[in-house]
């Protein structure tokens, strides 16, 4: 693509000055393909005719060129230009020139350049197309793939478009007219240097300004201008973040301080909080214990809830500490996160920075509550509630249940007889027996609401009296018997006669009277145990001391035989 004068030397044309000669030469030659068609000439405006810039470019002919081409660009007589040759002679003679197509073989020529150096090339975003976006390159239109147009990937390019910006040259064909660039290898190349120049810079305890990069479940990592860091979701704030999403989102401006550097890796660690005063600093002057506060619920786990006194201070509600009844029930049965509570300061702990603090504790034990209520010896009323193998539960309060051991359901029925003749939902009476506050529980009565029927006879018996007994059992190893028809005994079968061929519990039958001695009184379950041995081994020790002695010579049986003669005789009289 050489100058008119570079065609013209090269058919031995130097000879030649005139115009006309110069013409002729052409003609004779080449005819009209003269090879002009393709080549890039200057030219001079010689005037403009309505739509077209006609332009002398040293041919017989005078060019034409769109006055469009020009765009928004003055033109006028006397200007010079350079000029893409289309068409050596159209249907008027004339020559057909472009400028656009000019400016553009100037352009590939410039470009193929800085392709072949690798330097960086000016360019202006100016369209979308399918994948990616044009981009005019000074006359060459170049296609920019979407990603290669930014580090990371851009949403919205409508800031970027119209403004000239570098670009690097991926790929150029020519022929095809294919030019690809990439925005993203610029940016690249220039972090590099800037990582390069912070890195070497960095040190613990600097404060930086950053863009929030990426976030990430246990924090975001922040751009630095060149390198990333850090930012932990325990290092954003003082006050709980559950979730990073909850105080950045990407793309925010963020002031942030270098908490670690390793030189050795380049991990960088990055805190917000730094930045700001401790929330914690004089927390045990403010919040001392006993000290009933309001605070707002922000999580809740299995073992408790957190409690947030003001931001960046929150306290810990153990799950024991909660209710005062509701033991077992999960702490968000009791509480729901953003719950505006009233709490009580039981423990502080600033240098670990921890506060326990108590929910129950703002409002009265209801054990002590109804202590003061029902003292011991009250009656109260209740439903029961729930019945085990031991003993039934009535309720007492909304959330309170007094218990009524089968023991003290009836005097004189077994605790299995009596238990059988309540039935859950019934409602009962019963007697406040005792109020253990600390344990948190209430014994009740229902068998205390009357006398004891056996308190008389249990204030007459004592060890070593004899009584009558009825048998109302008989067992492989000895008797159940009842006394004065209040109290039950059990004689063991070693202790049902002196002489061991007699100590048979199937001689006896029940309803049978038989007298026995008191060897034990448990006067709380009203309970005797008695022997028949004891108390013939007693008469034996009598009779002797009566009507016997070492020096008088009579024999065991004459003694005993006097001795039952005589009690036979009184037994008579008494008749």
């Amino acid at each position: 693509m050489g100058s008119i004068a570079t065609v013209a030397r090269q058919h031995g044309a130097d000879q030649y000055t005139g115009t006309d000669d110069f013409a002729a030469l052409l003609d004779s030659t080449l005819g009209s393909n003269t090879g002009f068609e393709g080549s890039v000439v200057s030219g001079r405006v010689s005037r403009i005719d309505d739509e077209f810039v006609v332009v002398d470019v040293g041919l017989k002919s005078e060019g034409r060129v769109p006055l469009k081409e020009f765009g928004a660009q003055e033109v006028k007589p006397g200007d010079v230009f350079d000029l893409f040759i289309e068409r050596y002679e159209d249907k008027d003679g004339s020559i057909v020139l472009s400028r656009e197509k000019a400016r553009r073989e100037e352009a590939w020529t410039a470009l193929e350049r800085a392709h072949e150096a690798q330097t960086r090339v000016n360019g202006i975003i100016h369209g979308r197309v399918k994948g990616g976006f044009t981009v005019d390159l000074g006359g060459a239109t170049a296609f920019l793939p979407g990603s290669q147009v930014d580090i990371r990937p851009v949403r919205d390019v409508t800031p970027l478009m119209g403004m000239s910006q570098p670009f690097q040259i991926l790929k150029m064909d020519r022929a095809r007219g294919n030019i690809v660039v990439s925005r993203r290898a610029v940016l690249e190349e220039t972090r590099a240097e800037q990582r390069s120049e912070l890195i070497q810079g960095l040190k613990e305890g600097q404060i930086l300004d950053g863009v929030v990069k990426n976030i990430t479940d246990y924090g975001a990592f922040v751009d630095l201008g060149g390198v990333d860091g850090l930012l932990h979701v325990t290092d954003i704030a003082w006050r709980r973040i559950n979730h990073p999403a909850e105080a950045l989102t990407i793309g925010q401006p963020v002031r942030v301080q270098v908490i670690r550097f390793n030189s050795d890796t380049q991990r960088i660690s990055l805190g917000m909080k730094q930045l700001e005063t401790d929330p914690w600093e004089g927390v045990d002057v403010k919040y001392p214990p006993g000290i009933k506060v309001t605070g707002r619920v922000t999580n809740i786990t299995d073992y408790g809830a957190f409690v947030e006194l003001e931001p960046g201070v929150e306290g810990l509600v153990h799950v024991s500490e909660m209710s005062w009844t509701k033991k077992n029930a999960h702490p968000g049965k009791i509480v729901a996160t953003s719950q505006e509570v009233e709490v009580m300061v039981l423990d502080v702990d600033a240098s670990k920075r921890r506060i326990s603090l108590g929910l129950k504790q703002v409002s009265r034990n209801p054990w002590e509550q109804f202590m003061d209520d029902h003292p011991v010896g009250s009656l109260v009323e209740g439903e029961i509630r729930n019945m085990t193998e031991f003993g039934l539960f009535v309720g007492l309060a909304p959330e309170i249940d007094g218990m009524v051991h089968m023991s003290d359901l009836s005097w004189d029925e077994p605790g299995e007889l009596a238990m059988a003749k309540y039935n859950k939902g019934d409602i009962v009476k019963a007697k406040v027996l005792d109020v253990d506050v600390e344990k948190e529980r209430i014994s009740l009565g229902v068998k205390q609401l009357e006398e004891d029927p056996a308190a008389g006879v249990l204030d007459r018996v004592h060890k070593g009296m004899i009584v009558t007994c009825v048998i109302t059992a008989v067992q492989t190893n000895g008797l159940e018997v009842k006394v004065d028809d209040v109290l039950t005994g059990f004689i063991r079968r070693a202790e049902l006669a002196r002489d061991k061929g007699d100590q048979r519990p199937d001689k006896f039958a029940v309803g049978e009277k038989i007298d026995a001695k008191i060897t034990a009184v448990d006067r709380a379950a009203r309970k005797l145990q008695l022997t028949v041995k004891g108390k013939e081994i007693d008469e034996d020790k009598q009779a002797m001391a009566d009507f016997g002695s070492s020096d008088s010579g009579a024999s065991l049986g004459d003694i005993l035989g006097a001795a039952i003669r005589r009690r036979n005789q009184q037994a008579q009289s008494e008749t």
